[in-house]
């Protein structure tokens, strides 16, 4: 595929669903139907295009969001086959975010699942137009009917059959076509008449696609209204304008399995599917003026940025849509969050993991380019001249945290690097050093995706890391006024040393930090050895005396003390400084602080009471609850230290269609019978460190 091709002629489509509802097996029935290849993979072998990476073939589902173009009637369609599962969402994000339209797979058995759910707010975020695709319709217990009716009860939209099924479950042969009138039957999609026996069936499902088309043009709806008939081509003409705004969701049905209905689901997307158009709002960063870019070959460069992923082979590979101008091969291109220029080599159109050479890609397509230098997910490439930014994407906030350790010297060594790498990759992993318990944190969507990237992380940098629970990044405050006072005396042969330190603490409004103040006066203690005083205390608040938590919301004050003309130095009011902040932070009633975190949970309305009184069991805060389509979206108040496994307790006791976001809130007290066990468990660490 090393043909150009020019806007009008793409179509850019993004296959969306619940995990296992037959993406990929329709993206690989679309190559072969589209003659990319001579015969169709299976998931479960390994051998398909868009599951091309280790970890997908050994799990046996998709991980990666893959570019699956093939020709279809003289256009190119850049099929975006994503995941389904739902711990890789921020891959479903960046490639709606650059899609033309979704193909919402639904499977004809089990009808619309919590993972169809999520995909939708997706698209419904990005305004994304859509039709579905009833996938599976040849299982036994397969139902077209009832799993339109599924949508409907789950969606607002108005879904409108453009094709019906042919047979049900074992009888499944083919669809008609309720624009054409035709009957499309077996994998090589014959024409033929529609049966005898689905006359009926066929003409009201017509007259209610022709209502919607005519409603979505104001000439159609008039000559509909004056009674006039509707040709073929005004059916279709009226049908592409109502999914392009919004206002139809069509629905289509097949088998990828056993390739039937896949060749009309192909012309469909050509003749129905809107393709690059409309007007994309970018911002000159120099002048923050907002441009309105229109798909023209021609015009301004600005292509944006959508994923970045580390090949063994090639080294970083960066996947662009082009929104205006035409991006060629061997050129320059500037980076607008950088300002700098990039250097492109070739620019290639990728097929799973098949590289094909192309001299340019023009507005509204896709490509991809290797070895960039500094450009990530969500960059701009513009032309230096006129530097252009594109909006973002806004990813969700890691809801799964492990600690990890490395297995080696070798390993300590490249930790850093490669999780920067591999946090580049994927915008929905983050990685950090929590400094209070002296950890680093690696974070994703769910177990599966933290534990993917691990394995990434030795598979392509040999990089081997051992995970745990993190601790809780708990914190020490007091409670009430606190004093004491510190005698520092050593006397050794020469020089000897000498502090004394008279100190208060008091507590201070939450997330006030630490606060010094000096009320000592008529010289008892030099004001030069403020400095040292202070050093000591911010030796103990990174490692506080209850737990070894850091300190937080508390003044000191030093008000007395004495100094000797020989012995008093920096070191001694250094130490004199830390033990004094000791003891009198001992004095204040000491407690400790963990953090409360917002946590929104959604499930299906059955599962609401097993919800509510496991958050109980947690210590949980319920503040509010929605009811929304047959779900309960529960906002509640949770310690982090009950909620650290959520997503895989969560996902067990909702049959795994519980969904749910984190935030964090505030720190609060500990209470006291849990506070005796967390000093106790540091305690006894510490002794084994020792």
């Amino acid at each position: 595929m090393t043909t150009v091709y020019s806007t009008t002629k793409l179509r850019n489509v993004v296959l969306l669903g619940h995990g296992s509802s037959g993406k990929t097996t329709l993206a690989e029935a679309m190559l072969f139907n589209a003659g990319a290849i001579n015969r169709m993979g299976k998931v479960e072998d390994g051998t398909t295009v868009s599951d091309f990476d280790e970890e997908e073939i050994r799990r046996h589902i998709s991980l990666n969001l893959a570019l699956i173009p093939c020709e279809w009637e003289e256009h190119k369609i850049n099929v975006l086959d994503t995941p389904g599962y739902l711990d890789f969402v921020g891959e479903v994000i960046s490639a709606i975010r650059v899609a033309d339209t979704g193909i919402v797979l639904v499977d004809a058995v089990s009808g619309v699942e919590v993972g169809t759910e999520l995909v939708w707010q997706h698209a419904d975020d990005q305004n994304l137009p859509r039709i579905v695709f009833v996938n599976k319709m040849d299982r036994d217990n397969a139902s077209f009917q009832r799993t339109l009716d599924s949508l409907r009860e789950k969606f607002a939209g108005n879904f409108v059959p453009i094709q019906l099924p042919i047979g049900e479950q074992a009888d499944f042969k083919g669809v008609v076509d309720l624009i054409e009138m035709k009957a499309y039957l077996g994998e090589k999609d014959q024409p033929g008449d529609v049966p005898d026996d689905m006359a009926e069936a066929v003409e009201e499902a017509r007259m209610s696609l022709i209502e919607a088309a005519a409603e979505s043009d104001d000439d159609l709806i008039v000559k509909y209204l004056d009674g006039e008939e509707l040709t073929d081509e005004e059916i279709a003409t009226g049908l592409a304008a109502g999914i392009a705004n919004r206002t139809v969701i069509p629905v289509l049905c097949g088998s990828a399995s056993h390739n039937l209905g896949v060749r009309a689901l192909l012309r469909s997307i050509v003749r129905d599917l809107p393709g690059p158009s409309g007007e994309v709002i970018a911002t000159n960063p120099v002048t923050d003026e907002e441009e309105v870019l229109t798909f023209d070959a021609a015009g301004p460069l600005a292509a944006f940025v959508f994923k970045t992923a580390a090949d063994p082979y090639v080294g970083k590979l960066t996947y662009l849509r082009v929104y205006s101008g035409t991006l060629k091969s061997n050129s320059h291109a500037f980076n607008s969050r950088t300002g700098s220029e990039e250097r492109l080599g070739q620019i290639f159109i990728l097929r799973g993991k098949e590289q094909l050479p192309v001299d340019e890609v023009r507005a509204g397509d896709i490509g991809v380019v290797a070895k960039l230098g500094g450009t990530l997910t969500t960059d701009t490439l513009c032309d230096k001249g006129h530097p252009l930014v594109l909006p973002g994407i806004e990813f969700p906030a890691p809801v799964f945290s492990v600690a990890v350790t490395p297995k080696t010297k070798a390993d300590s060594a490249k930790m850093g690097p490669s999780l920067t790498r591999i946090v580049e990759e994927d915008p929905t992993l983050h990685w950090r050093n929590e400094e209070s318990t002296r950890q680093v944190i690696l974070e994703g969507m769910g177990d599966a995706h933290v534990e993917t990237a691990v394995r990434r992380l030795e598979q392509k940098f040999g990089l081997r890391l051992e995970t745990s629970v993190p601790k809780v990044p708990y914190k020490e405050t007091i409670t009430k006024v606190g004093s004491a006072s510190y005698r520092h005396k050593k006397q050794t042969g020469g020089a000897g040393q000498f502090a004394e330190v008279h100190m208060r603490v008091e507590p201070l409004p939450r997330d006030s930090g630490f606060e010094f103040e000096w009320e000592v006066f008529g010289g008892a203690i030099s004001s030069s050895f403020q400095p040292s005083i202070q050093k000591g205390i911010k030796q103990v608040l990174n490692n506080g005396p209850l737990a070894g938590y850091p300190v937080v919301d508390v003044k000191a004050v030093v008000f007395d003390g004495k100094e000797h003309p020989v012995d008093s130095k920096d070191i001694a009011f250094q130490i004199a400084s830390r033990e004094v902040f000791k003891l009198a932070f001992k004095d204040g009633n000491p407690v400790l602080l963990e953090p409360i975190m917002n946590i929104t949970i959604t499930v299906p309305e059955e599962f609401m009471g097993d919800v509510m009184s496991d958050l109980t069991t947690r210590r949980g805060r319920v503040q509010g609850t929605d009811q929304e389509r047959g779900n309960a979206i529960v906002h509640a108040q949770v310690p982090l230290a009950e909620i650290q496994r959520y997503a895989t307790d969560l996902r067990s006791f909702t049959q795994g269609r519980g969904i749910y976001t984190m935030t964090f809130s505030h720190y609060e007290q500990v209470p006291a019978h849990l506070q005796a066990e967390i000093i106790a468990q540091a305690e006894r660490e510490r002794q084994e460190a020792e």
